[in-house]
């Protein structure tokens, strides 16, 4: 508000009347309204005020265009007047109430939309898509960016009007980037001192700019994100000179606050969810026996509650007289003491094949040691299922279960079906434990898995059981990362469980395998092609397989490089039937979709890129990280 005096009409105004003024302020106190707005004095919103001051006439509700076609002065109002009497009744100024002008309840409806987005998120990646969606939707912002604290340094993702914006870009992780904790950025000065800073006019982010769209921001808006638990920033630029309001202060102000605290409870979320999937995952075997005999690959998906552990679990060991164990088993509970219980019955089974491998005695074994812990901890609800094997060198298998969906074995000639094995009791209740003696010939495939696999809400389990072997049967190949992928897949609808499958194919021939280290920097995609080049020539691998794999392995190692931002490991796999091809990061969590791309974007096409050039692709939780693989059929190629 300003209160125009007396007959020159000098400036009497509030701090928020300042604002609007800009570099007028504050020499424009005391002084006439004709020479603080100079030309614009003389157009119809200053003819206005001279009118009410003169007359004590205000059209109610008006509007005043600019007279000459130029954008009007933002502190002279053309509505918001009033005259304004002394004690005698003579006009003694004109006070002015200078509005927003763009509707207040619009920008509430904003603020109350970006509240309602926000509510949804649980990890920073949301929250920082949020943020900068809800800042790039103001019609001047030319750029956003988000930035949180990341250890020693900061952790921000930004987003420039204009970006080619697709499907893609929503579901894969937003492309974060390190600054400095000293750094001189904008962002970072804010994040560290808890201020917030606005700059009219100027260069302000010149001095840590990346690119030209850093260099054409003139106006920026730096607001802190400060909760008990967690720094950060956002910055609002624009590219043309703006004296930001009052109004637009407090909006922006008010949106970092709700964006600080989505943020601060993404990160307890991600801290919690990851410290219950480390400490499942870690309890499981970080890398399969790497046995020329048998080719193995494991699956683990948490279930829809991703933030508590588990209690699935499978392992697979070398036995002595050159045989090998393998093991599939689920503990019932989702919570920490479902997860320690697992890794004690996991380490028990281990100790109690490598003494006697005999899955009838190991299983007695795992018994009184289920019945054991049950009673020390005055509960008879312990509930613990297994299943187990030992693999002869020829192929022949010994298996025994406890409560556990028998194995499904996937023939080379075609078909699938399980094996006829005494279900047998759940581990701690006793009872006799029989075994049954199969063959795995070369080209099967052995499956392993737990409930969660073919269970769901109003299906029957053996409908689950009958949709998972029919499933695995049509799969157009036996590659045991392939087969758990299918297998995981095969019964539709969402599970409350987690999810585990073991797979072991007696390979027709021994493969050839071989891998490489790349570092987390710009040059890994190139290292990963001249090496993969090299490898697959030097094994006489065919052309045409050569390039679709080179390039497809450049793209997984890019999307490590982009989103996991962490060294990785790129792993081949060769056998007389197909090439594997797997990259493995220790960053992102979970599984990795293919997302469409529209025609311009140039992000987003990697995944899809894959799918086309390679029989089978998926992605597989690790220990720490995940991997991503594709499979290229040589018979084929081979024209066989």
């Amino acid at each position: 508000m300003a209160f125009l005096h007396g007959d020159r009409l000098r400036l009497i105004y509030n701090d928020a009347y300042g604002q609007l003024l800009g570099d007028r302020h504050p020499d424009a106190y005391g002084s006439p309204a004709g020479e603080v707005f100079g030309a614009a004095w003389d157009g119809p919103a200053g003819a206005a005020v001279r009118e009410a001051l003169h007359t004590g006439y205000v059209p109610r509700d008006q509007e005043w265009p600019a007279g000459d076609g130029t954008e009007p002065d933002p502190a002279l109002p053309t509505r918001g007047l009033s005259a304004v009497r002394d004690g005698t009744g003579r006009i003694a100024g004109v006070l002015v109430v200078a509005a927003e002008p763009v509707p207040v309840a619009h920008r509430l409806q904003g603020l109350s939309e970006l509240a309602e987005a926000l509510a949804g998120t649980l990890t920073l990646d949301e929250v920082a898509r949020v943020a900068l969606r809800y800042g790039l939707s103001f019609t001047d912002v030319h750029q956003v960016a988000f930035g949180v604290d990341d250890g020693d340094d900061w952790r921000v993702v930004r987003r420039v009007r204009g970006d080619v914006l697709d499907d893609a870009d929503e579901r894969l992780p937003p492309v974060w980037r390190r600054i400095a904790a000293d750094s001189g950025s904008p962002l970072a000065v804010a994040a560290g001192a808890g201020l917030a800073r606005f700059t009219a006019d100027g260069q302000p982010l010149r001095d840590a700019a990346q690119d030209r769209h850093d260099e054409k921001v003139r106006a920026l808006a730096a607001l802190p994100l400060r909760t008990p638990s967690l720094r950060g920033a956002l910055t609002v630029g624009r590219h043309d000179q703006h004296p930001w309001s009052p109004a637009e202060r407090a909006l922006l102000t008010a949106a970092a606050k709700l964006v600080a605290q989505a943020a601060e409870r993404a990160r307890r979320f991600e801290n919690q969810h990851g410290t219950a999937q480390l400490l499942q995952r870690s309890m499981l075997p970080e890398n399969l026996p790497d046995d020329p005999r048998f080719r193995l690959a494991a699956r683990y998906d948490p279930g829809v509650d991703g933030n508590a552990a588990g209690g699935d679990f499978y392992d697979a060991f070398a036995l002595p007289g050159d045989r090998l164990a393998v093991v599939l088993g689920d503990v019932a509970g989702h919570d920490v003491r479902a997860a320690a219980l697992m890794g004690q019955v996991r380490a028990a089974l281990r100790a109690l094949a490598l003494a006697d491998s005999a899955p009838t005695s190991v299983l007695t074994g795992l018994d009184r040691l289920v019945a054991s812990l049950g009673a020390e901890a005055r509960t008879d609800e312990l509930f613990v299922t297994v299943a187990y094997a030992v693999l002869e060198r020829d192929g022949t298998l010994t298996v025994s279960t406890a409560g556990h969906p028998p194995p499904l074995v996937r023939h080379a000639a075609g078909g699938a079906d399980y094996l006829d094995v005494p279900a047998g009791t759940p581990l701690g209740l006793g009872g006799a434990r029989r075994s049954v003696v199969a063959r795995l010939r070369p080209g099967d495939t052995l499956l392993m898995f737990s409930d969660g696999v073919v269970e769901r809400r109003g299906l029957d389990v053996g409908a689950g059981l009958e949709k998972v072997a029919a499933t695995v049967a049509a799969a157009s190949g036996g590659d045991p990362r392939t087969l758990c992928a299918v297998a995981t897949s095969a019964v539709g609808g969402t599970t409350d469980d987690d999810v585990a499958v073991l797979a072991v194919e007696h390979a027709t021939a021994p493969s050839r395998s071989a891998g490489m280290e790349i570092p987390a920097e710009p040059t890994a995609p190139g290292r990963v092609r001249h090496w993969m080049s090299a490898q697959l020539t030097a094994w006489n691998v065919p052309e045409q397989v050569i390039g679709a794999a080179v390039l497809c392995a450049s793209e997984l190692a890019t999307n490590a490089l982009l989103h996991a931002g962490t060294a990785a490991r790129v792993q081949v796999d060769l056998s007389a039937e197909r090439l594997l091809v797997a990259v493995s990061d220790s960053g992102t969590r979970g599984s990795v979709t293919r997302a469409h791309a529209e025609t311009l974007s140039s992000r987003g096409r990697g995944l899809g890129l894959i799918e086309e050039l390679s029989d089978a692709w998926g992605t597989d939780p690790a220990v720490r990280g995940s991997t991503v693989w594709f499979e290229i059929g040589l018979r084929a190629s081979n024209g066989g």
